[in-house]
């Protein structure tokens, strides 16, 4: 059975310098779409966030579920995120976690 990390996490809205750094937090984890005015028509890009690079499970609004080989790489970021957001970790064993990656790389266009 897959090794997994449920993420929990929670930003502390007075620590960030402004409501440009808390939006830019959740654009480097959910990613964002761009939207550039053209000539005669618009243009629109997805930005990758995180978790657009890293197959997980949206469990609610700030808790999500990795497999753990991904885990270095969530910590990462968190980390450099340190005294503005707080995340807690649960390691659990998911018996289902494969069938549902592949559902989300099948998704992602990533596999």
């Amino acid at each position: 059975m897959p090794r997994c990390i449920i993420i929990r996490f929670r930003t502390n809205s007075d620590r960030f310098d402004s409501v440009y750094e808390r939006a830019k937090f959740f654009k480097e984890l959910h990613g964002w779409k761009q939207t550039v005015p053209g000539e005669n028509k618009k243009y629109v890009y997805h930005r990758a966030g995180l978790l657009d690079e890293v197959p997980h499970m949206k469990v609610a609004d700030s808790v999500f579920i990795v497999a753990m080989e991904h885990m270095k790489q969530v910590e990462q970021f968190f980390d450099e995120w340190d005294e503005k957001v707080e995340y807690d970790t649960i390691e659990v064993m998911m018996k289902d976690f494969d069938k549902l990656m592949t559902h989300f790389m099948r998704r992602s266009g990533l596999g």
